[in-house]
This record gives C-alpha cells, sequence and structure tokens, in this order.
C-alpha cells in the first residue's frame, strides 16, 4: 500500500509537471492524487466496487480541489486534473479493446461497460463536488448578508 501510495505522489507530480503546473502547486496535486488514490484502494479493499470507489474518490479529489483552489488562489483544474488521472481506467479500456482484438466479444462489452462507467463516475463525481461547494458558497453568503430564513 505504501508503495502503490508513493508511486501515486509520483506520478501526480510527473502529471502535473507535464501539464505546466506552477512549481509552487506541484506538492499539492501530488498530495491530492494520493489522497485521491487512498480513498479509491481503501474502499476497493471494503467491498464497494470499481465505480462506487470511483465516484466517490472522485468527489473527495473535487471537494480537496476546490479547497486548494481557494487557499492557493489558483484555478481548480490546476489540483483536480493532477489528482484525478491516477482514477482514469485505462487499463480497463486497454482489456477491453484487446478482448475485441482476440475475438471474445462478450468479455469486451463487459470490460468496455466497465471502463465507460468508470469515467462517468469521474466525471459525475467532479461536477457534484462543484455543485456542492457552490451551494455551500452562496448558502454562506445569504447567511453573512441576513438574508437566512
Amino acid at each position: 500500500m505504501i508503495i502503490q501510495l508513493l508511486s501515486t505522489f509520483i506520478v501526480s507530480g510527473a502529471f502535473a509537471v507535464i501539464f505546466n503546473i506552477p512549481e509552487k502547486n506541484i506538492l499539492q496535486c501530488c498530495i491530492v492524487g494520493m489522497v485521491g488514490r487512498l480513498l479509491h484502494s481503501t474502499l476497493m479493499n471494503h467491498d464497494y466496487n470499481t465505480v462506487q470507489a470511483t465516484l466517490i474518490a472522485s468527489f473527495s479529489i473535487g471537494v480537496i480541489s476546490q479547497i486548494f483552489a481557494k487557499i492557493y488562489k489558483t484555478p481548480v483544474i490546476v489540483f483536480s486534473i493532477s489528482g484525478i488521472l491516477p482514477l482514469v481506467p485505462g487499463g480497463l479500456a486497454y482489456d477491453a479493446t484487446r478482448n475485441f482484438v482476440e475475438d471474445h466479444y462478450n468479455l469486451g462489452i463487459q470490460i468496455g461497460v466497465k471502463a465507460i462507467m468508470t469515467a462517468g463516475a469521474i466525471a459525475v463525481g467532479l461536477v457534484l463536488s462543484e455543485a456542492v461547494m457552490r451551494i455551500l458558497t452562496i448558502r454562506k453568503k445569504i447567511h453573512l448578508n441576513g438574508f437566512h430564513k
């Protein structure tokens, strides 16, 4: 588990460098990726399926990215892209394609659908985190301005 976390830390940092993230934010990108992968692995070890674990992990990555964006006054995408990349189902997509090439169509379809559902879970998790953070921000503004009921 420690080796997996360290490798995810390095991979997230490498993607941050590839995407020309400012040097002052690379450490935070590594932390976001590592936390997301840790949560994903922990959920997988507690009998969650891949799609559920990815949804929860991507939601968490989105929330952490929103918080870091506010703290470091940086766009959210700086942290979310580097954090989300370790969860991308590239291996599943490869396995689906390989099964299609080897004429194992039923297995290819099953794995392909799982890859698509996992990618969808990433998108939904990020969108949900954005929505929740906006709702909380609006509620905070309303409360501070005295418009609460």
